[in-house]
């Protein structure tokens, strides 16, 4: 008896291991190409050569061009005065260390503390530019103190990049991370706008700034290479990289003296931004969903056009078919604005930068990004109230009002897109129009960036609201980045349209994907199918299951599963649906699905489903911007499933 133990417990852990290694042989590890595409085109102009050493390249209105501020519209000025005076009594606070301290203690973060320092900065410097009556200069001053007294300029998540124990910042260690490059690149701008006017006060003033700026940013930013997110280490990068670079390339072109220093400073930024590309699909698609395209695609074109202008013109990679795409993706997962595909940790909503959508698609002659960025703008009433960001950005977007407010707007309300790298999918009823059905999918793996257990999983909106949704994230702790992450709630695929196989959720890791993605399209349906069996682990004893979504157009949207398991467990075995609407059930075999100005009834076989309707109220201030009613998870669970079979639920309009 023994040895038949023995050798069956041999074959059982030698099974396990065959069928990890095919888990582990099947994984789509994102490919890194080096295309090399910014290093390339700075060898072709000569970058050196080509770059502008002085401030001349910069265009945008400095604090001596009247004329223009002067013609800043009425309400603006108003409102922009009105801001920078709601700061002129601001006591600048003291960062404390249990402000520092409460990371490693709590979990919270407390950006607040650091947040409104930088908006009263940003207000202040904005309202002096349109009064030009030097009202608010004591008080900008005052921040050019502040943050020259402060240890550093970062959140207190990110101090892991010092070799001290996090939880206080280092002073013998200056890092960079998100918060400082954001500091540094407005500080910078403070310094380019005001110099002459500080040096009139005290010549300290000036001085003291840069070399803040210089010590606590540029420099060591410049000469470290291990940062992780710049990308010199390998691997991929996520948004951090586009979005530090972008800041500290500002920094570099306004602050920096020396000319072959400043061309040594561009070229780093160059290459780092080319380690973010090399890992970018070639379908331009933005793992990271839509609202942190916003501080991914969005600021890496920000960058480019930065590069574009330091070079009077000659450093331009608008035509790249890369570049074009990581814009177009943008308004392709658009399902009716302010409402986007918001897989991972993407938020449900967002408005995007006008300006920025809107010179992106100008700058790679894309009609339907440039004209999506005028809507975007019409949608936000942007211009009619002051705007927000980095003074730069505030800047510029005072430059374009008056070309955007009167470009030509349209939403760009695609018929139905697939990104074969990425695994995204999505279409509607109608082109042009978001009436009716509109579904998104995907396949991919679970290690994408702000990744959630999500393979397989769908959105799926009526008449431009939402039915079917993903429910994002909760308000952002130290849990959310750290080894309990997929214990919150939200990561898990029990809380996306998934199901849960012989009791089994899926895992996290990049072994865990989708095979066999496919998507059709044509005039009467759009079909998009993975087999996310791989999501599993070998012990859930699935051997596929192809999950299936069907879009009818005009008539109806198809969840269908048909599956294969090697055995039936006496766990349950569920397919989960997460919803914003209210959910009834009128008689066995059809759920009403109420919603915001729709009615839709789902129907299912009760002999195989039974439903069972559970509503979760939502106390997180992070979810409840989105879904302050509360959601309901719709839970089918199979009854008495075979080792083989086919289930599907169809929803269609009342």
């Amino acid at each position: 008896m023994k040895s038949n133990l023995k050798f069956r417990t041999s074959v059982c852990v030698l099974s396990f291991l065959l069928m990890m290694l095919s888990y582990l042989c099947s994984a789509a590890i994102p490919e890194i190409k080096e295309r090399n595409i910014l290093s390339r085109e700075a060898t072709a102009i000569g970058l050196s050569k080509s770059l502008v050493t002085d401030n001349s390249w910069n265009k945008l209105p400095d604090y001596h061009n009247r004329d223009f501020w002067e013609k800043v519209p009425a309400k603006l000025k108003v409102a922009g005065i009105c801001r920078a005076e709601g700061y002129l009594d601001y006591n600048w606070p003291v960062v404390k260390a249990t402000d520092y301290l409460e990371y490693i203690r709590s979990g919270n973060r407390r950006q607040e503390v650091y947040a409104e320092p930088g908006k009263a900065l940003n207000s202040l410097v904005i309202g002096e530019l349109i009064e030009g009556k030097g009202r608010f200069l004591n008080q900008i001053i005052n921040a050019v103190w502040y943050y020259s007294e402060q240890t550093w300029w970062g959140w207190s998540a990110h101090l892991y990049f010092q070799k001290a124990p996090g939880g206080l910042p280092d002073i013998n260690e200056p890092t960079v991370d998100l918060g400082v490059g954001e500091i540094a690149s407005d500080l910078a701008w403070t310094w380019y706008l005001f110099k002459d006017e500080f040096d009139k006060i005290h010549p300290l003033i000036s001085s003291r700034l840069k070399q803040e700026i210089m010590n606590k940013a540029v420099n060591p930013y410049f000469e470290r290479t291990d940062f992780g997110y710049m990308g010199f280490k390998g691997g991929r990068v996520n948004n951090w990289n586009p979005w530090v670079n972008y800041n500290m390339l500002n920094c570099f072109l306004i602050l920096e003296d020396d000319p072959e220093r400043k061309s040594s400073m561009v070229l780093k930024i160059v290459n780092s931004l080319d380690k973010f590309l090399n890992g970018y699909p070639d379908d331009g698609g933005c793992d990271e969903g839509p609202s942190y395209w916003g501080v991914a695609g969005s600021i890496l074109y920000e960058s480019l056009a930065l590069l574009k202008d330091a070079t009077a013109g000659k450093y331009d990679v608008f035509d790249d078919p890369l570049i074009r795409a990581i814009g177009s993706y943008f308004h392709k997962v658009n399902i009716h604005a302010p409402y986007f595909i918001n897989f991972a940790d993407a938020d449900a909503t967002t408005g995007g930068n006008p300006a920025t959508v809107y010179m992106y698609g100008k700058s790679i002659n894309d009609l339907q990004m440039q004209q999506f960025g005028a809507y975007l703008a019409k949608l936000n009433k942007w211009g009619e109230a002051s705007f927000s960001g980095k003074i730069c950005d505030q800047i510029e977007n005072l430059t374009l009002l008056h070309e955007i407010s009167n470009a030509e707007s349209k939403e760009p309300l695609v018929s139905h897109f697939w990104m074969p790298d990425t695994e995204i999918a999505g279409g509607r009823d109608k082109e042009g129009s978001f009436s009716g059905f509109f579904f998104g999918a995907k396949g991919g793996f679970n290690a994408e960036s702000h990744n959630h257990n999500d393979v397989g999983s769908c959105v799926m909106y009526y008449d431009g609201k939402p039915c079917l949704i993903d429910l994002g994230r909760e308000s952002y702790t130290s849990k959310t980045f750290g080894p309990e992450r997929y214990e919150i709630w939200t990561m898990q695929s029990g809380y996306h349209n998934l199901p849960v196989i012989n009791g089994a959720e899926q895992k996290e890791g990049e072994m865990f994907k989708a095979k066999n993605s496919s998507f059709v399209a044509n005039d009467k349906y759009i079909r998009f199918s993975t087999d996310i069996s791989g999501a599993y682990l070998p012990a859930a004893n699935i051997k596929s299951w192809m999950r299936s979504y069907t879009l009818n157009r005009g008539k109806n949207f198809i969840i269908t599963d048909k599956y294969e398991l090697s055995s039936v467990s006496p766990e349950v075995t569920s397919s989960n649906l997460i919803t914003y609407c209210r959910v009834s059930e009128t008689k066995p075999g059809e759920l009403i699905f109420e919603g915001d100005g729709f009615k839709l009834k789902m129907k299912y076989d009760p002999k195989k489903i039974k439903p069972k309707i559970e509503f979760i109220e939502l106390k997180d201030a992070g979810l409840k911007r989105y879904w302050p009613n509360g959601v309901t998870r719709v839970t089918l669970q199979f009854l008495n499933p075979s080792p083989a079979g086919r289930q599907s639920v169809t929803f269609s309009e009342i």
